[in-house]
């Protein structure tokens, strides 16, 4: 009975594997082999053997460095706003106050908004002509010329932070939400007691009882700053000169564009090797603390 009960386990593990193994595993090594090879899209019977080849044009490559800078002055921008607006709004709507619900609604909102149309609503307000000019220029008179909101690298960068910001607030403030259900109440009331105002009980109360949720988030902005790529790609399309280009774009850029596939095979493992140091070093320090 054992056995029989052991093969009709082995058979409902079954579909599970194989799916995982041809549309995962098995991609993963073939994309892993291509790494260690001179591959393009123009030519896929040609298979030239260049060993770490790929791997040292990315790290000579100027534009896999501005990528990376990118992405980090994204997650410097993006991640700690999410982090902090996401709290701030889920500590003042959680208590179920009236209009809290709709409040709720409204933030989520962007949430489950298409990336596709978010990108395309915010190129169209900060474009030259756009609304955001419109307004600074016609309306509040601030300035005579238009500013260069996404043709300016830094400003740009700084629109796709916001879009990231404006996206992820409502995200993190239900992670947020339900950990503070778990904070009890009765500290609160004797912290009241004690004559400790909000903000007291927030930082001694609130944040040391929600610490492991708010690691948990951190640790998936960070990823998913990592993993931008709509916004960049349908803003700016990684200029003006690539300065813009993300890794997960210039990616793109080197498999779609210029039928490398050999070099985006590299780079694809290099951002993996990059974000697996980074998670790590996140428990590392969260054990630490």
């Amino acid at each position: 009975m054992r056995k029989k009960n052991g093969t009709a386990g082995y058979l409902f593990f079954l579909p599970g594997f194989l799916f995982f193994s041809v549309f995962i595993l098995y991609p993963l090594i073939r994309n892993f082999l291509y790494s260690f090879y001179d591959f393009r899209l123009t030519d896929l019977n040609h298979l030239e053997f260049i060993g770490l080849g790929n791997y040292r044009y990315v790290f000579q490559d100027p534009v896999f460095w501005t990528s990376l800078r990118n992405i980090f002055l994204y997650g410097i921008i993006s991640v700690p706003g999410q982090m902090i607006l996401g709290f701030l709004v889920a500590y003042a709507l959680y208590q179920n106050r009236p209009g809290s619900k709709t409040f709720r609604v409204l933030f989520f909102l962007p949430v489950i908004t298409s990336w596709v149309v978010a990108s395309l609503i915010f190129k169209f307000v900060f474009t030259d002509q756009g609304y955001l000019n419109y307004f600074i220029m016609d309306v509040l008179h601030l300035t005579d010329s238009t500013i260069n909101w996404l043709s300016d690298p830094g400003k740009a960068m700084m629109v796709v932070s916001f879009l990231g910001i404006w996206k992820g607030v409502g995200w993190a403030m239900v992670i947020y939400m339900a950990a503070l259900q778990g904070v009890p109440k009765d500290q609160y009331e004797a912290a009241s007691l004690d004559g400790c105002n909000a903000w007291q009980q927030i930082r001694y109360i609130t944040l040391p009882s929600i610490r492991s949720t708010t690691f948990f988030i951190q640790m998936m902005l960070i990823i998913g700053a990592f993993n931008v790529f709509t916004s960049i790609y349908l803003i700016t399309d990684g200029g003006p000169l690539h300065q813009t280009e993300v890794m997960l774009t210039r990616m793109y850029q080197k498999a779609f564009t210029e039928y490398d596939l050999g070099y985006a095979s590299a780079l694809s493992y290099v951002f993996a090797v990059i974000i697996a140091g980074l998670t790590f070093l996140q428990f590392r320090l969260n054990k630490q603390e």
